[in-house]
């Protein structure tokens, strides 16, 4: 070997450590964009057996390891070069973070002789990920790798904490070097078991209390609440409580649950007297539990991560434990108990929700085509929901037509861009979904602005054989920020596109694509992309449909509030509301 030769890469080097730790704990994919300074991880991931799903940018790399962690219940790992590759993947780190996505993402740095001294890509990572990351280190010495990756992934998975992403990336001479055998204890390879936090009795007692004493209960779900979803059903079924998911849980209980009134959402959180908030922020997406919107009601808390616990509102009654194991307790804690529940107030409201949801239905299937000719959206979302099986993935993306979506398309397992609103996850989330659900068909619902972002990964989606099905909502702008420039401004400035053919753009690339103009050929279009994904079909819809978000205020920021009618309420309550006297109940 002369010194031009970099030197092999054995299973003892650092990169052979990480590749084996990672096989190890599970790991069966890494999405990733090869580069230099990571390329000793790459070949040893390979030399493992480690399936490498290369990507067109890092950050559709890290978007993929957040679905497949959303899907699977477990570690998604984002393998990405030194310098730019790093900067590309921090937005996909920025989702992970406020979605709390339990994402390893594995990057280098130049080797330490070079550190500081201007080499190429020579960028310090850590401090630009340290605020979106649950951990994130340098790790320079061979020996520390391990307990580094550790406690990484032990982060990541909110053992001790709230879970989300983790970072670490190595200096390349550091992967090339050996660990010695001596430090490689077993104990760091093998996978823990999740931790498990039983809640406090005395206050499981008061939040069983509380609840079977409410007239008009609401329970709420979130990410928090995953994985407990009989425990959820039985306690609706005991309670009469009614429900709401969000789309942090979307599934989680049937749709034809009679406590289920998604159709009815500001009513019953107007009307509840007590809200059972089940691992989930009250974020804007809740009107940040504001009085305003809530009135008197009291909040029962119940999540295993305390930023899911105390913000913006306190409990009467807060438990900081596993949803699940609390949800049992307080059945168990309730008894025989007969709830006081207003079963008139739960069946009314189940009833109007129903009405609702089959006369939104039907209008969905008539809907007319705009003044342009163009057809509706919610044509093209009656057509697949006619065409799809029930346990289809869904994955909404995009702004206006994400809001159609989120009301018009049923799922029992559901992703979108999460509170951060981070647009254009539509193509990687499903490319992760459809590799790691085979057995399932996975549909990407994206606005064409949305899809944009990544539109390059239908490439990615070809080469891996990832048999997803792609449909873009043509309407050739930004709809929502349309609406709001005409509205408020008057004058439409920056945000109309052209009506590009996004099925060509498939083709090329080697999937089947066909446009569609016309409502009567949807039926055909759609089986025919469903028998040959993956496929991507390009439907042109009017510009001129408002969706819910468009109408509601939200593109124009208000102050308080997301929307305008909780901004109006806010105010209000703000204004009228007495000063703030301690009133313990």
């Amino acid at each position: 070997m002369n010194a031009s030769t970099p030197p092999s890469i054995t299973p003892d080097s650092a990169a052979g450590v990480i590749a084996r730790f990672l096989r190890a704990r599970g790991v069966e994919r890494v999405f990733g964009l090869c580069g230099g300074h990571i390329m000793p991880i790459w070949m040893r991931i390979d030399a493992e057996g480690i399936g490498i799903v290369d990507v067109r940018d890092e950050r559709a790399a890290v978007y993929m390891a957040h679905a497949h962690a959303e899907l699977t219940g477990g570690l998604g790992v984002a393998l990405i070069t030194a310098g730019p590759g790093v900067t590309n993947g921090m937005t996909g780190i920025a989702n992970a973070h406020v979605s709390r996505a339990p994402v390893l993402v594995l990057s280098g740095v130049p080797p330490r002789p070079q550190e500081n001294r201007g080499a190429l890509q020579d960028m310090n990572h850590v401090e630009f990920v340290k605020p979106l990351t649950r951990y994130a280190r340098t790790v320079r010495e061979p020996a520390l790798v391990l307990q580094e990756l550790d406690e990484a992934v032990s982060r990541a998975l909110g053992q001790g904490g709230e879970p989300g992403p983790v970072y670490l990336d190595f200096p390349v001479d550091t992967l090339r070097a050996q660990v010695p055998r001596a430090v490689q204890l077993a104990e760091h390879f093998g996978p823990k078991p999740r931790p498990r936090i039983f809640p406090d009795p005395a206050e499981v007692d008061k939040a069983a209390e509380l609840l079977w004493s409410a007239r008009r209960p609401l329970v709420i779900s979130g990410r928090g609440a995953r994985g407990s979803g009989p425990a959820l059903v039985r306690l609706l079924d005991a309670l009469g409580a009614l429900y709401l998911d969000t789309g942090e849980s979307r599934g989680l209980v049937p749709d034809d649950h009679p406590s289920v009134v998604a159709a009815m959402r500001g009513t019953v959180m107007g009307q509840a007297d007590v809200v059972l908030n089940l691992g989930r922020r009250l974020d804007f997406q809740l009107a940040y539990g504001s009085p305003a919107v809530y009135g008197d009601a009291r909040f029962v808390r119940i999540a295993d991560a305390p930023s899911e616990l105390r913000d913006n509102r306190r409990g009467a009654v807060e438990l900081l434990a596993t949803p699940a194991l609390a949800v049992e307790a307080i059945l168990k804690a309730a008894g025989g108990r007969a709830p006081a529940t207003d079963r008139g107030w739960s069946v009314s409201l189940r009833a109007k929700h129903c009405e609702r949801t089959e006369k939104l239905l039907g209008a969905m299937r008539n809907a007319p085509p705009g003044g342009d000719g163009r057809m509706h959206p919610n044509r093209l979302l009656a057509a697949l929901r006619d065409a799809l099986p029930p346990d289809a993935i869904i994955v909404a993306d995009g702004g206006d037509f994400l809001s159609f979506a989120r009301v018009g398309m049923p799922a029992t397992t559901y992703l979108d861009p999460g509170s951060l609103g981070c647009i254009g996850i539509g193509t990687p989330f499903g490319i992760a979904a459809s590799l790691a659900c085979r057995d399932r068909i996975v549909a990407v619902l994206t606005g064409d602005g949305s899809f944009g972002f990544n539109a390059m990964e239908i490439d990615t989606a070809a080469r891996h054989d990832a048999r997803l099905l792609i449909v873009v909502a043509n309407n050739g702008g930004w709809a929502i920020e349309v609406r709001d420039q005409q509205e408020t401004h008057g004058k439409v400035v920056g945000t109309r596109l052209q009506y590009a053919d996004h099925a060509a753009m498939a083709r090329a690339f080697g999937l089947h694509g066909e446009r569609v103009e016309r409502a009567d050929d949807l039926a055909g279009a759609i089986a025919r992309a469903l028998a040959h994904r993956p496929a991507l079909l390009d439907v042109i819809v009017t510009p001129e449909a408002a969706s819910s978000d468009a109408r509601s205020g939200l593109a124009w920021v208000p102050d308080l509030q997301a929307i305008a009618a909780w901004e109006t309420a806010e105010v209000a309550w703000r204004h009228d509301a007495p000063g703030a006297i301690p009133n313990p109940r």
